[in-house]
Parts: C-alpha cells; sequence; structure tokens
C-alpha cells in the first residue's frame, strides 16, 4: 500500500509543481493575473508550491525505507523524475495546446524507463 501512495502523492504534488512552475506562463489569458508584475507572479507560484510541498513531503516520508517505506533515497529521486517527466507532458499537452509529443520525446522516455530498472536492479 505504502508504494501506491507515495506515487499518487507524488503525482499530485507534481500536478501543483507543473502549475507553479509553469502556469504562470498562461496568465497573460486571465484578466486579473495577466497586470500582475513579476513579483507577483513569484507570489502566486509560491503560494500555488505550497500546495506542492504539502504532497511532496508527505510521499517522501511514507516512502522512504528510514521511515518504513519500500524505496531508498535513489529510487524515490528516480521515481520522482519519471512522476515529473510524465506530469509535465500531460500538462504540456492538455494546458499548451500549441505542444506535441515527438518521437523524440518517446525515446527519451524509453531511456528513463531504462534508467529505473536499473536503478531497482539489486
Amino acid at each position: 500500500m505504502k508504494p501506491l501512495i507515495t506515487i499518487i502523492l507524488l503525482v499530485i504534488s507534481n500536478i501543483f509543481m507543473s502549475f507553479a512552475w509553469y502556469g504562470h506562463l498562461r496568465f497573460q489569458e486571465i484578466k486579473w493575473l495577466s497586470k500582475l508584475g513579476l513579483a507577483g507572479v513569484i507570489l502566486v507560484s509560491w503560494g500555488i508550491a505550497l500546495f506542492e510541498y504539502s504532497f511532496m513531503i508527505p510521499a517522501n516520508r511514507v516512502g522512504y525505507q528510514g521511515n518504513g517505506g519500500p524505496f531508498s533515497l535513489m529510487e524515490l529521486k528516480v521515481i520522482q523524475e519519471v512522476v515529473t517527466l510524465i506530469v509535465f507532458v500531460v500538462f504540456s499537452l492538455v494546458i499548451f495546446k500549441t505542444e506535441s509529443f515527438r518521437t523524440n520525446h518517446l525515446i527519451g522516455f524509453v531511456f528513463l524507463i531504462l534508467a529505473v530498472y536499473f536503478i531497482f536492479k539489486k
């Protein structure tokens, strides 16, 4: 159960992270947000990132072997990176409709899957 909880928390965390890091690029389309200067955009992004951390920290605590979880620190980091990229691809295709998923992206994901395999190989 802990592996599933860890991954679900990481997915939720990364959804917030994508909005905090890249969502502001779409602020021009929202009337009251389009008037914000850089400092305002940073504050809004920090507010969103607070929710990211509210899920990321519990994910790492639940998942880490040192706390009774199933994953080593290296495994947690690799899972985090894979989740980040998967969530980002979906985010960019849904929120930024001008983006596309190309063959070179697919090849990169195959290498990530191989990285996960080698990190988890005993």
